[in-house]
């Protein structure tokens, strides 16, 4: 007798949905686990192998600890609002929330078809209103509240507004950040703009200009992962590192609490070691170096104070908003072009290709505030914006990029820090 698969499936698939075998008991009493998968974009006229790649792991997975006996949540649902959704419907010439629904249902049918444990009970699709009146009302909440770090927690921006009313200010910094000092008379003169202005630096979502990818035959910002050797994955068009004013969430006042709670999950060390370089945290101080013939300092922030002593150079991010003022007048056309390289490539591109070692030299000098020698200030885009105060200096005898730029650019390198154990 033939094994009809097609039949069997159907029969299986078909008493999994009508006994909703695989929802998740809200009041049940067993242990809960949660299994959740990357929804897919519905932006292409069915799944690609590397849907049912991932899926097929996680479902055994889910299966396995059904058998265990817990009360698995397995959810499924659709990245349906953004850039994919509406890349298709341009291609196709058709209007969004159609082929977002008709996808979906195409998506629905091939992922039930693959006999996948999922609990349809509780899809979620981003484009309906329903799911999405939350999002608005999460940043809202997060609009509405600063993080203060004496309760550890978040509250809400009126309690801050009531005391700049009563006290004033007599803070410089919050987050590691400057912040404007001010009495509780000056506070009350301040008009709406300059009110807003400064709740801006501590608000949990606030606008900041930052670098983007920005893509203009898209007429949008794309994340890094939509980015390859300059040119969008989707479509192929030219994308270019911009300074550009976007809504924020200041994440960072909650590294600690992150931090502290990759303790208690039972996740492989790598991939909490992932999460902590995610996160981000670092110790340090930020020194100022005073530039040799302008009024000016350039901030720079390292964890690793203790090597200034061998430091022989300062580099400054491209987007540096110091450059203009002490790059020398005939090296700006040259300045110009390299902004312009460096504007092609995506922050990950840039810390990823270790081996290519670029730059400019600006012209202009610092002074070590340790040691009082001049050291030249250089341009490279290996230096990120984003990082620290988007300059470092540069120890190029204990720092492997460092030395890699020292050596072809022929700068001087020091050796400060040497091990002075006895081999046996």
């Amino acid at each position: 007798m033939g094994y009809d698969f097609k039949k069997i499936e159907e029969k299986w698939a078909k008493y999994w949905e009508d006994n909703e075998t695989f929802k998740a008991q809200n009041t049940s009493k067993k242990p809960k686990f949660y299994v959740l998968d990357m929804f897919p974009y519905p932006s292409g006229a069915g799944l690609h192998v590397g849907h049912p790649l991932g899926y097929i792991g996680s479902d055994i997975y889910a299966r396995y600890m059904r058998l265990q006996g817990y009360n698995v949540l397995h959810p499924m649902g659709f990245d349906s609002f953004g850039l994919p959704a509406e890349q298709y419907a341009i291609l196709t010439g058709q209007h969004p929330a159609k082929t977002t629904k008709d996808n979906i249902k195409k998506y629905k049918e091939q992922l039930k078809s693959l006999g996948l444990s999922f609990d349809w009970s509780k899809e979620l699709q981003t484009s309906d209103p329903n799911y999405y009146k939350w999002t608005q009302w999460i940043f809202l909440k997060l609009f509405n509240c600063y993080y203060c770090f004496q309760n550890k927690k978040a509250i809400s921006i009126e309690t801050l507004i009531e005391k700049f009313n009563n006290n004033g200010n007599n803070i410089n910094s919050y987050n590691q950040e400057k912040v404007d000092v001010f009495t509780a008379n000056e506070w009350r003169g301040f008009d709406e703009n300059k009110k807003e202005a400064i709740l801006q630096s501590y608000r949990l979502a606030f606008l900041s200009e930052t670098i983007v990818n920005w893509c203009p035959e898209l007429g949008t910002v794309l994340a890094n992962d939509e980015v390859s050797e300059g040119l969008s994955v989707r479509g192929g068009h030219p994308v270019y590192q911009k300074k550009m004013k976007q809504w924020c969430l200041r994440i960072s006042v909650y590294s600690d609490r992150l931090l502290s709670s990759l303790e208690s999950l039972e996740w492989p060390s790598s991939l909490k070691e992932q999460q902590k370089n995610w996160i981000g945290k670092s110790q340090g101080l930020v020194i100022n170096f005073k530039c040799a013939h302008k009024k000016l300092s350039i901030a720079v922030f390292t964890t690793r104070p203790d090597t200034i002593f061998g430091v022989t150079f300062l580099v400054l991010s491209p987007e540096h908003n110091q450059i203009q003022n002490i790059i020398h007048s005939e090296k700006k056309e040259k300045l110009k072009q390299y902004i312009d390289l460096s504007r092609k490539k995506s922050e990950r591109e840039k810390i990823a290709n270790v081996h290519e070692i670029s730059g400019l030299f600006s012209g202009a000098y610092a002074i070590n505030p340790i040691n009082n020698e001049k050291i030249p200030i250089w341009i490279s885009d290996y230096v990120l914006a984003g990082y620290g105060s988007g300059a470092i200096m540069a120890v190029p005898g204990h720092d492997t990029r460092d030395f890699k730029f020292a050596k072809k650019f022929k700068i001087n390198i020091k050796t400060v820090i040497t091990n002075n154990k006895n081999s046996d």
